[in-house]
């Protein structure tokens, strides 16, 4: 077939490539447009591909030239690519590949597979590995792909460095693994029991380092102990103490109540001798016998030591003697140095009691309680009939640990001489409440002693502030407080000069009932219950007081100058009048300028106030007796001739009174003053060396006055009576016995002022003693018409205005001439 057809095949044949290289030439003519992104190629003219490893938003293929191939992640959904059990896919720029996982590494002469079904990895050993990956005395254990740092017992991980082990103590708080009487020591890794100093093992008990059960070791009977020969030695749950024998204390530099070798000696009785300060031939005498008791002192005798103690100072108390006659600071002060020096050697008396109580009652009816006891819990009861009390045992040890517990309670009820006149210093919350109560201004009190005075004495010598309170009940007469009065619980406080006063703070008073008073104190002294009366400053009295006495003062010098300058009235009972009326100026400044006791000490001062009122008063009703006298000489022997010469009645004016006062004074000079007052003291009546006199003038001149009106009766029922001198006497009479009323009614009241119990009589006697002196000038001056025509007269002068001649010498002189011949010299008085 070679001819024809053969050609066409090859015509044909060349047809076709030239097509295909027509095509060819025209596709090269149109090349990839340059939008094609990175990582991608041209696929026709108008399209682009995304390189192996990468893919758009569109596909494989796109045309869009906005489009972005970007890198395919093969190891995440959807195209998760598995590379075994033991490697992990890696994702990489267009690609990805195999590794072993952490803790794993390719098998030796093994490639990476991306098959799962092949396994390339195996564990790495990091145990092996150096350096070592668990530190210190740490454990390291291999695990399938990691590794685990474990720690030997008795040691733990270390919360900062997992890897490091540090020591686990099995000795602390509620890990203890030891016996109870055993002490735990911590080691390394582990622990040891040991047996706790004065312990040991107990025989046939387990025993092991880990497990030792011990018991207490006696080091008394064993004889290890250190104990001095003059001590015993006292075992104690694993120790021992050294005690001092019943009567011997620690020497100086020693302590007893504990281990090692201590010394001791016997008690003695401390010293105690008189206060320098203080003279005294009753205190000296009573020291003289402490000196002897301290001297003869045993200490197989100390309860009668302690009795005969209790006795002496019964026997200072009762008869004090000279201890009276000082004054009231030094008095105090003693009472002071007796409560110090009893309570000391009442303190270590006791411990060198044998007995663990004691109780005693004097003939003097002092008593003493007394309980010793080593040791003590809870509370404890100690008193007898004067008082009770109630404390805790730790209260009367204290931080003392030196001997036996001492506690004590003395009621002495003879100490009302020593503490009389004793102050009171309220605290600041009690005087806040008083002034609430009264309204006014509370200056102090007047205190009574009612219960005994009971010291109490302690071990423990720290009791000015006591961890809890302590409780007493006081028996006492039993009295209803009145107007401003109060039962108080109060004790004894010493001040910087060693003297004493009564106080209240850190005490309260719990209540009174059926003669006992019951107190809480957190502190220790000398107490006792007081009746305490208040003295309240009222203002508006006081106002009354100083503005009555002031004007009482001008009327009673205007009266004075009257009597002097009036002429015409001059006679006997002038002269009465005119003293009289001295005595009460003189008597009322005194008094308004220093009736008052400032600061509560009785001195020279006080007393002489005291004194000057007493004598001014006294003379002033001698005088008005003597008015009553020369009233007698008027009316009884009106025809008989005159009274008393002037020379007489200033002797028995003014000699009277004087007797009467140095009688007092000589008798009993501390009498005059009080704490509060200078005035005359209520103790032992003498207040009657006033009131005497006074009572006793004012019945005379009220007999004398009867007589008087008997006798004018009896004028005025005569035949031919003298009218005109019978009614100047009954004038006379009746302005003598209205004078009598109101001076007498006024001191009857005024008795009063210095016991504030009532308000009304306190307000009575101002307003009275306001009237006095204007009383007495209305009566002797104003109402008489001479007086009257002589102060007319005196005006007139001042004035410059004339005073007519003719008038004076018809109804001034010619009154007078007749009037002195109708009058004796002793009638001129009206």
């Amino acid at each position: 077939m070679g001819g024809p057809y053969s050609v066409a095949l090859f015509v044909f044949h060349v047809l076709c490539v030239l097509l295909t290289l027509s095509e060819a030439g025209s596709q090269n003519t149109m090349a990839c447009a340059p939008w094609c992104p990175a990582n991608s190629s041209c696929a026709s003219g108008t399209t682009c591909r995304c390189t192996p490893g990468f893919n758009s938003s569109s596909g494989e293929i796109f045309t869009d030239p906005l489009e972005s191939c970007d890198d395919i992640n093969e190891c995440g959904p959807p195209m998760t690519v598995s590379c075994g059990k033991l490697a992990d896919c890696q994702n990489t720029e267009g690609g990805y590949h195999c590794m072993c996982s952490p803790g794993y590494e390719l098998i030796s002469g093994a490639t990476m597979f991306q098959n799962e079904s092949e396994n390339t990895c195996q564990d790495v050993d990091e145990c092996q590995q150096k350096p070592k990956v668990c530190k210190g005395r740490s454990i390291c254990i291999n695990t399938q792909g990691n590794y685990i740092c474990q720690c030997p017992p008795g040691l733990e991980l270390n919360l900062k460095d997992p890897r490091l082990c540090i020591d686990v103590n099995e000795c602390t708080s509620g890990r203890n693994p030891c016996h109870t009487s055993s002490h735990c020591f911590n080691l390394v890794g582990t622990y040891k029991c040991h047996c706790r100093p004065g312990w040991k093992p107990i025989p046939g008990a387990p025993s092991g380092p880990n497990n030792t059960v011990c018991q207490d070791m006696d080091e008394c009977s064993s004889g290890q102990h250190q104990c001095h020969n003059s001590t015993i030695c006292l075992n104690t749950v694993g120790s021992y103490t050294c005690h001092c024998r019943r009567g011997w204390v620690p020497k100086p530099g020693f302590q007893d109540k504990q281990m090692g070798t201590i010394s001791c000696e016997e008690i003695s009785f401390p010293t105690w001798t008189a206060p320098p300060e203080i003279k005294s031939q009753s205190l000296s005498g009573f020291f003289e016998r402490v000196q002897k008791m301290s001297i003869d002192f045993k200490s197989a005798l100390t309860q009668e030591t302690i009795q005969y103690l209790i006795m002496s100072v019964d026997d200072l108390l009762k008869t004090p003697g000279d201890l009276e006659a000082l004054d009231l600071s030094s008095r105090h002060h003693t009472a002071t140095y007796l409560f110090s020096g009893l309570e000391q050697i009442l303190r270590t008396l006791a411990k060198a009691m044998s007995g663990g109580s004691f109780i005693y009652h004097s003939p003097g009816d002092t008593e003493l309680s007394l309980m010793v006891q080593e040791q003590g819990s809870g509370n404890i009861t100690v008193g007898q009939s004067h008082a009770r009390m109630l404390l805790d045992w730790a209260v009367a040890a204290g931080a003392e640990k030196s001997g036996p517990t001492v506690v004590g309670l003395l009621s002495s009820p003879n100490m009302q001489k020593l503490l009389a006149n004793a102050s009171l210093d309220l605290d600041l919350e009690k005087q806040t409440e008083l002034e609430e109560i009264y309204e006014s201004p509370v200056r102090g009190a007047q205190l009574r002693l009612l219960s005994a005075v009971n010291l109490v004495f302690l071990s423990n010598t720290n009791t000015d502030k006591l961890n809890s309170k302590v409780t007493f009940a006081f028996s006492h007469p039993w009295e209803m407080p009145g107007t401003r009065q109060e039962l108080i619980c109060a004790f004894w406080k010493s001040d910087s000069n060693r003297r004493g006063y009564w106080a209240t703070s850190g005490c309260q008073t719990l209540g009174s009932r059926n003669g006992s008073t019951t107190c809480q104190c957190n502190h220790l002294s000398s107490f006792a219950i007081l009746m305490a009366h208040y003295d309240v400053e009222d203002w508006k009295l006081a106002l009354i007081t100083k503005v009555g006495l002031a004007l009482s003062l001008v009327c009673l010098l205007l009266c004075i100058l009257t009597f002097l300058l009036v002429r015409p009235i001059q006679g006997s009972r002038t002269t009465v009048h005119l003293h009289l009326c001295i005595c009460l100026f003189v008597g009322s400044t005194v008094f308004l300028t220093g009736i008052e006791n400032e600061g509560g000490q009785i001195g020279l001062r006080c007393r002489l106030v005291a004194g000057l009122l007493h004598y001014c008063f006294l003379a002033a009703f001698c005088w008005m007796s003597l008015e009553g006298v020369e009233l007698y000489f008027l009316v009884v022997r009106v025809f008989q001739g005159q009274g008393l010469r002037k020379r007489w009645l200033c002797l028995i004016g003014y000699g009277v009174p004087l007797f009467i006062v140095a009688v007092s004074a000589a008798i009993k000079s501390q009498g005059y003053g009080r704490p509060q007052y200078c005035w005359l003291d209520h103790a032992n009546g003498f207040l009657w060396s006033f009131l005497g006199p006074v009572t006793f003038i004012t019945l005379c001149n009220a007999v004398i006055f009867v007589i008087t009106l008997w006798k004018l009766t009896q004028k005025f029922s005569e035949i031919n009576p003298d009218i005109k001198k019978l009614k100047k006497a009954r004038v006379l009479t009746i302005t003598a016995i209205a004078q009598l009323f109101v001076l007498g009614c006024t001191w009857v009241f005024g008795l009063f002022l210095f016991d504030q119990r009532s308000w009304v009589l306190c307000y009575i006697f101002s307003i009275l003693n306001c009237l006095q002196g204007l009383f007495l000038f209305v009566l002797y001056c104003l109402l008489n018409k001479k007086v009257r025509e002589e102060y007319r007269r005196w005006a007139c002068m001042v004035t410059r205005n004339k005073y007519s001649e003719f008038a004076t010498s018809t109804s001034g002189s010619g009154s007078s001439q007749s009037q002195t011949r109708a009058l004796r010299p002793s009638e001129s008085g009206m």
